[in-house]
């Protein structure tokens, strides 16, 4: 009875809103056709016109050119583009990793596959449909909000209190594992300033360039690495940490001086560009770095992450990389010293990283490995000459890196297999290196070719750091230690 009662109540309920939806269609009705007495002529819908729209489109082709129209949409293009570098990422990642590499070579991969080095070389119908000209500013903006946000959490995660603990070992490694490959690629700046440089580029924009993309190591890369071998707490992974946090803080500030003197265009305004950096730096790490730290140690802001707190979060965020980039030293640099700046204040710092990290290495960088690999052109290495350039630049990076660090590290006192562990876990450089990379590109320091070359000596160093340490024994050293 109870099953009775309950579908006459169904039934009388689906009546009742046919109804409603009846009464509610014929009121429209009735509506628009007395609406239409107030319409001027010319402005109504013949029916002459819709018939002979019927005559001239079949109902398949209407269809098929409204579908072509969505598609071709700028959002849907954005969507379409997002999976499909989301997608790509994922599997290379995982395949990547299952090759024992770390997952951000499989993701920088992807990006190179999708650009002009395979897909438009095999099928360049839908290269053109899914990544067209047009639609690359899009690309551009999207992936620099990304970097905005990694690099802020990239500054957050330095942890200032096991640096100066640990400075004199991480500083003298760290710098001597910059101050050598410095020298090798300003030196080999020579070599490749008139064939390879941009005309007009002065030499010292394209050698102080050439020398800091081949001193930089990835600092979020290594430690993921260490992370991944289970090393993150024993005293040779510690001194990798280390020296990259480092290594990253003081690369950064040489290439933040760089870009300044690029930009500038002149010594008297490069100097300009300089002073107002460098107060500004100091204005945060003085001033600002304490006052939020006051701010959050007098609310409860330090015990959970509020959304106004996290909203506070971006606007300094975003408005470090506005000065920053209207100083002339890019807005990255400005995300990155507002990380720095972020107060020890309870866990606060883990809690921001946890909310933003996924959205940025999940989400945003994938796209800007997408857009550097539609920068890289594989095949403009189209002769064992350009090739033999490239495997100049890779051996300088490498000996550069590995030496300068393992010299250093045997000079503070670790063994053999140790100091040629940090070696190549210096010798890592993922990531940063293509954000300093595409900087360069961006500012016309760097053609396409020789863009090319470096980002694939990026991907090189950074996928022979496992191999290498596994080849000297350096994990087994450091787990019997």
């Amino acid at each position: 009875s109870m099953l009775k009662t309950s579908s006459r109540k169904f039934a009388e309920h689906l009546y009742l809103y046919l109804a409603l939806l009846g009464g509610a269609g014929l009121c429209i009705w009735q509506i628009m056709r007395y609406g239409q007495r107030f319409e001027l002529p010319g402005m109504s819908m013949a029916s002459d016109q819709v018939g002979s729209a019927v005559q001239a489109f079949s109902l398949s082709g209407l269809l098929g050119k409204e579908l072509a129209k969505n598609v071709t949409s700028p959002l849907s293009g954005l969507i379409l583009q997002i999976l499909v570098i989301l997608t790509a990422s994922r599997v290379c990642g995982f395949l990547f990793r299952r090759l024992g590499q770390p997952h951000v070579v499989g993701e920088i991969l992807a990006g190179i596959f999708l650009g002009p080095s395979l897909l438009k070389a095999v099928l360049p119908g839908m290269h053109g449909f899914l990544f067209p000209d047009s639609s690359m500013p899009r690309l551009f903006f999207l992936s620099q909000f990304g970097l905005l946000l990694f690099m802020f959490i990239v500054g957050m995660e330095l942890d200032l209190n096991a640096l100066r603990t640990r400075a004199k070992s991480a500083v003298l490694i760290s710098h001597i594992s910059i101050i050598f490959p410095f020298i090798l690629g300003t030196g080999l700046a020579i070599f490749l300033f008139a064939e390879f440089a941009p005309a007009h580029i002065s030499f010292t924009s394209f050698g102080l360039f050439m020398g800091i993309a081949m001193s930089i190591t990835a600092f979020p890369v290594l430690a993921r690495i260490i992370q991944e071998h289970g090393l993150t707490r024993t005293p040779l992974g510690t001194l990798a940490i280390s020296c990259a946090a480092v290594d990253d803080v003081t690369a950064w500030c040489i290439l933040a001086l760089v870009v300044g003197v690029v930009r500038s265009g002149s010594a008297a305004s490069a100097v300009f560009v300089v002073a107002l950096a460098v107060g500004y730096t100091l204005s945060v790490l003085i001033f600002v770095r304490p006052a939020l730290d006051r701010w959050l140690r007098a609310s409860e802001s330090r015990m959970k992450l509020s959304s106004s707190t996290l909203a506070l979060m971006f606007i300094l965020l975003l408005t470090s990389a506005f000065i920053t980039e209207a100083i002339g030293i890019h807005a990255l640099f400005g995300a990155f010293l507002m990380g720095v700046a972020m107060p020890e204040a309870g866990d606060l710092k883990a809690k921001v990283v946890a909310r933003i990290q996924d959205l940025s290495t999940i989400v945003l960088l994938p796209i800007f490995f997408a857009f550097t690999g539609l920068r890289t052109q594989i095949g403009l290495l189209n002769d064992f000459h350009s090739w033999c350039i490239f495997g100049l630049i890779t051996a300088l990076a490498v000996l550069g890196k590995i030496g300068g660090s393992t010299a250093a590290a045997r000079w503070t006192g670790l063994s053999w297999p140790e100091a040629l562990s940090l070696g190549a876990l210096m010798n890592t450089r993922g990531l940063m290196e293509l954000v300093a990379l595409n900087i360069g590109y961006d500012l016309g320091i760097l053609t396409p070719k020789v863009f090319t070359m470096m980002v694939l000596m990026a991907i090189a160093t950074t996928a022979m750091t496992g191999p290498l340490i596994r080849f000297w024994g350096g994990f087994r050293q450091l787990e019997s230690s």
